[in-house]
C-alpha cells in the first residue's frame, strides 16, 4: 500500500495538467483553482486536527513551510496551464540543483563532490532543455518556463524546511503546507486582479464547479498518500517513486496534448533525471 500510495500522488500531478487547462478553459484562473484546492485541504485538515489551527499561528517557522508550499503550488498549477507540459515538468524537476544550495544555506551542509557533480548535470540537463528547437543559445521562453524554475525551487526549499520541522506533528506541518496553498495564490491573485493581470472568479457554473472539487478531492487524497506513504518507504526509495511524475506527464502531454519530444529535450531530460536518481543515493 504505500508504494502504491507514492504513485498514486505521482499520478495525480502528473496528469493535473490536462484539468487546470480545463478549468482555465472556463474561465478558472490557476491561482485561483489552486486557492480553492488547497482551501478544501486545510478545512479538511482543521476539521481533522483542530488543534493545530493554534499551532501553526504561533509558529513562525512553520510560516516558511506555508510561504514555500503556496509558492509551490500556485507556480507549477499556473505553468502546466499555459506552457508546454514536458518542458514545465523538467524545468520543475531541476529540484536536486535547488535542494543542495538551500541545504547548504539553511541547514550547513557542506557542497561535496556528489552535491557538485548534481549541481553540473541539473545546469547541463536545463541548458538542453531552454536550447530553441531552431537553434541558437538557450533561453526562457515565456511565462511558463521562469514559473516552472520558480516552482521548483519552491519544492526544494519545501523539503528542507520539512526536514527542519519534522518534530511538528503531523497536523500542524499538512495544516501549514495547505494555508500556504491558499493564502499566497490569493493574495498574489488579488493583486494581479487589480492590475487586471488576472480575471475574476468566474460565475459558479457546472462547466467548472464540479471538476474543480473533484480535482481538489483528489490533490488532498495524493498529500494524504504521501505523508501515509513517506513515513513507511525509506526515503531514497520515495524520491525514486516521485520521479513517475514526469513520466506519467510526459505520455499523457504526448498522447493527449501534442506534445512532441525533440532529442535536446529527451537529452536534457535524461541529464535532470540522472541528477535526481544520484540525489537518491545521499538519501540512503
Amino acid at each position: 500500500m504505500p508504494y502504491l500510495g507514492l504513485i498514486f500522488n505521482a499520478l495525480v500531478w502528473g496528469l493535473s495538467w490536462w484539468p487546470m487547462r480545463e478549468l482555465q478553459h472556463n474561465g478558472l484562473h490557476p491561482l485561483w483553482a489552486t486557492m480553492l484546492f488547497f482551501g478544501l485541504g486545510a478545512l479538511l485538515i482543521g476539521a481533522w486536527q483542530p488543534q493545530a489551527w493554534a499551532l501553526v499561528r504561533r509558529t513562525p517557522a512553520l510560516w516558511a513551510l506555508a510561504l514555500a508550499a503556496g509558492g509551490t503550488n500556485a507556480a507549477f498549477n499556473w505553468a502546466v496551464s499555459v506552457g508546454d507540459v514536458v518542458r514545465v515538468v523538467l524545468l520543475f524537476y531541476l529540484m536536486p540543483l535547488w535542494a543542495v544550495l538551500f541545504a547548504w544555506w539553511l541547514l550547513g551542509e557542506r557542497i561535496n563532490r556528489a552535491g557538485a557533480l548534481r549541481v553540473l548535470l541539473a545546469l547541463a540537463g536545463a541548458v538542453l532543455v531552454l536550447k530553441p528547437a531552431d537553434g541558437g543559445w538557450p533561453r526562457f521562453d515565456g511565462l511558463a518556463d521562469w514559473l516552472a524554475l520558480l516552482g521548483g525551487m519552491g519544492f526544494a526549499l519545501n523539503n528542507v524546511v520539512l526536514r527542519k520541522q519534522m518534530a511538528m506533528p503531523f497536523g500542524a506541518r499538512a495544516l501549514a503546507m495547505f494555508m500556504g496553498g491558499v493564502i499566497l495564490p490569493g493574495l498574489l491573485g488579488a493583486v494581479l486582479w487589480a492590475q487586471g493581470m488576472v480575471p475574476a472568479w468566474p460565475q459558479p457554473d457546472a462547466s467548472w464547479t464540479w471538476m474543480a472539487l473533484g480535482l481538489g478531492l483528489a490533490f488532498f487524497a495524493s498529500n494524504m498518500a504521501l505523508q501515509y506513504s513517506a513515513v513507511r518507504v525509506p526515503v531514497h526509495i520515495t524520491s525514486v517513486i516521485m520521479l513517475t511524475e514526469i513520466v506519467f506527464a510526459t505520455a499523457s502531454s504526448v498522447a493527449w496534448g501534442g506534445a512532441v519530444l525533440t532529442w535536446p529535450v529527451v537529452a536534457g531530460g535524461a541529464l535532470i533525471l540522472t541528477a535526481a536518481l544520484l540525489a537518491t543515493r545521499d538519501a540512503h
